[in-house]
This record gives C-alpha cells, structure tokens and sequence, in this order.
C-alpha cells in the first residue's frame, strides 16, 4: 500500500486506515526528518443511503502517537449550513459519535465534517443520499367532473445518482380508512426502470414520461367517485417513504333538471367529494348579478346550493386562500311560453282530476253506505218473522 518516488523521495500511503498513524522518519546522510501523521476515519450509519425522516450517526475515529486532546466538531450540510446534531457522544479520546435530526429529500448532497483542536484542522468531505420525492408530502388537486387528470410524482434519485435497486407502488384509497387498491407497482434499478399495471375498477393510462424519475397516472374522464388519496410509495432494504396528492372532484346540478317554468324555482347545488379545509370554500354567483346574487358555503362544508327563479348564467368557484382553484357554469335557461301553458293546464287538470277522484269516493262511500244500512234493515225483518212465527200472504 506503500511506495516511494526516488526522485523527490515522497512516501505514497494508499487505502489509508487508522493502524497508519504514527511517527515517520526519513535519514539522508547525517539528516532525520520525522512527520507524525494523525488519521482520521468518519463512518456513517446505512452507508450514506437513507429514506426521509431517518435519523442517521456519524461515528468520528482517531489515531495519532501524540497525545489525543480533544477534538471540537462542526458539521456543515450540502449547502453549507451548519447543523445542530444531537448532544456529542464521546465514548473515548479516539472515538465519538454523533446523531443528526431527521433528514428531508432536501438534504442530499455532499455534508463537511470540521475537526479542530489546538494544533489542527480537518475538513472530511462525505455524502448523504435521501432517497424521496420532490413533492411534498400531501399535495391537494382539485378536479372538475368529466375532466382529464393528470397526477405525477417526482422521484429524485437520479438528481441525487442513487445506484441502489429500490421498488415502489402506487395505491389508491377512496376515504382515510377505506381498503387500498393497487394501481401499478414499479422496480428501479441502475439500468432501467418497469411499470406494471394492476387490474382496477376505473379506467387509468400511465402516460409516456420523459424522464425516468417521473411517475405518473393519467384519469382521461374524472368521475365523482375517483377522487380520494393517491399514495406512491417506495421502498429500500425494508424501509419506506411515501407521498400522497388528495384529488378532490367537484360537481355541479340542478333540482328539478331542465329549463325553468315562469314562475317557478330551482335549486342549483355545487359539491365536492370531501370536506374543504378551513383555508377554502365554495361560493355561487351569478353572472352580471349583484351582490344578492352571491351565495357561499360555510367553514369545511363540502356543498352549497342556491335559490333561483330567473334565468341566466350562474358560476361555482372552489376558491382557496383567495386563489380561484376551479370554476364551473350552470346555464339556467328559461322555458319557452308554450312550456309554461303546459305546466299551468297540467297543473289545472290535476287538480280536477284529483277533484273528481275526490267526488267519485264520496259518492261511492254514500251509496256503500246506504246498501249497508238497506240490509241490516231486510236482517231486522227477518229476524222479527222468525221470532213471532207469523206469515204472511200476498194475493
């Protein structure tokens, strides 16, 4: 592991371990020249590769034949920024171990370890790989009815050059507590990455990504019953890190359906799949309306309805931290006069016809009433002939 240049008589120590220490003296003639060479080793907990929210250790060793003073230990993350560990552990003169806080995606990078005492300085360079995602850890998508969707994840593996295999799969649940349904799974490895599709209840495509970190499902026509919570998950060594995009799916109609009567009312509901965060809310109004005309949901409802009885245009926003997030119309269209006459005259015979039905049962309860009455007279009779045993004759 060892060689010497006999030109400039410079001692090379390749792979250099901690057993390497110690005092080196070099003799030309009548002159000694002796360097001590003090040796560092810095360790880190699964080999540099972690998952978010692990928590990893760095273990600092040291071997010189001077005495050993203690060391001060700063650490510097990949942008440069100091980090706070854990309260040092030093386990003796030569070893000490650190433990970080939880790490983001974020934090991938190449980290600085700063070693200095009285009588030195280091910098011991060593990379950290988070494996996760670029997204946050819940993402919120709003969607209209019939609509094409869109849900991607971005995986950073290739921006933080991961050579490790690594799985994941992509899962799909309508409510918190609700059963999960497999949509696809994927592998990952230095060469390639595969997709897979899971057999499933609503119709997805899994688009053509340019890039291989991306993974993505495609809804062509969103149904009111697609929304709920998406999760991509991955996983490494038996280790897991997900992500999940909440799609929220919104409708609008009207009760009765179909063009509105003179006269008559009409009630247009606007509702979303789930209840709204505190920070959103649904609001009707109609357009070129006045300020009567407005009419919005209360805090974490998940519908609203209004009252019209005129036509005209009216709009739903789905409105979000003051941020228009979706908007869907209703055209409330008047009937035509003819339509009107028809709803009136059909409303007239109704009522005549139920007038009629009302007569005929009194009539027919009447004259029922009058058979019973005529026959419990004819039984009277009879029974009274009996009792005197008369008879009588008619010439």
């Amino acid at each position: 592991r060892s060689e010497m240049n006999p030109t400039t008589k410079e001692l090379k120590v390749s792979n250099l371990r901690l057993s390497d220490a110690g005092i080196y003296t070099c003799e030309c003639g009548s002159h000694t020249v002796s360097i001590s060479l003090h040796v560092f080793k810095l360790m880190i907990s699964s080999d540099g590769h972690f998952l978010p929210n692990e928590v990893p250790e760095l273990t600092l060793m040291q071997n010189s034949s001077r005495h050993l003073s203690d060391l001060n230990i700063t650490l510097f993350n990949s942008n440069n920024n100091i980090v706070r560990p854990e309260p040092l552990q030093k386990q003796t003169h030569q070893k000490y171990k650190l433990t970080l806080k939880k790490l983001e995606a974020a934090d991938s990078g190449t980290w600085t370890c700063r070693v200095h005492s009285d009588s030195l300085l280091v910098n011991i360079p060593f990379d950290v790989k988070v494996l996760g995602f670029q997204n946050p850890d819940l993402e919120r998508k709003y969607a209209a009815v019939d609509s094409t969707v869109i849900l991607s994840w971005h995986l950073n593996f290739q921006k933080i050059k991961w050579k490790e295999s690594f799985t994941g799969q992509l899962n799909w649940k309508q409510q918190e507590h609700a059963a999960a349904h497999e949509l696809l799974d994927f592998s990952v490895t230095a060469r390639e990455k595969q997709q897979t599709k899971k057999r499933s209840h609503f119709q997805f495509e899994i688009p053509e990504s340019k890039s291989e970190s991306i993974i993505e499902v495609k809804l062509p026509k969103v149904h009111f019953n697609h929304s709920g919570q998406y999760q991509c998950q991955l996983a490494y060594n038996g280790r897991s890190a997900q992500s999940k995009i909440e799609l929220v799916v919104m409708k609008v109609s009207a009760n009765p359906v179909g063009p509105l009567p003179r006269g008559a009312e009409m009630t247009l509901i606007c509702q979303v799949s789930s209840p709204l965060p505190s920070n959103a809310h649904l609001v009707w109004e109609r357009v070129n309306g006045t300020r009567m005309d407005v009419k919005m949901s209360k805090q974490y409802e998940a519908k609203v309805e209004v009252t019209v009885s005129a036509a005209g245009l009216w709009n739903c926003h789905l409105i979000e931290d003051n941020d228009r997030k979706i908007s869907l119309n209703y055209p409330v269209e008047e009937a035509p006069v003819w339509i009107s006459y028809v709803v009136i005259g059909a409303s007239v015979g109704g009522s005549l016809l139920v007038f009629g039905l009302v007569c005929l049962c009194i009539i027919s309860g009447i004259s029922w009433q009058r058979r019973q009455q005529r026959a419990k007279r004819m039984a009277r009779a009879r029974q009274y002939l009996l009792e005197n045993k008369t008879c009588q004759c008619q010439r």
